[in-house]
């Protein structure tokens, strides 16, 4: 079987989001009230524990600070963890 040649570098410039097992383009909009009704399903459907979040250590505090709001205030759990203790 012939080896395929490596694809060059190809970055996303627009959001995908998945309709019926097929990914398209979407609005940045759609896309992030999509990935927000999905925090929100999981949230409701099987309460705030069954939502986690993980953090690095390689991210900018600020970054780390904004992950644990999110994950405290809006989703309502402390189920976060980072590399820094390792």
């Amino acid at each position: 079987m012939p080896r395929r040649a490596p694809q060059p570098y190809q970055r996303l410039t627009t959001p995908l989001v998945r309709d019926g097992g097929q990914l398209r383009p979407a609005s940045w909009d759609e896309a992030l009230d999509r990935a927000a009704a999905g925090f929100r399903g999981a949230r409701d459907t099987r309460g705030p524990s069954s939502v986690g979040v993980f953090s690095c250590s390689k991210a900018t505090n600020e970054m780390n600070f904004v992950a644990q709001k999110f994950v405290r205030v809006a989703i309502g759990t402390n189920n976060i963890d980072s590399c820094n203790r390792t």
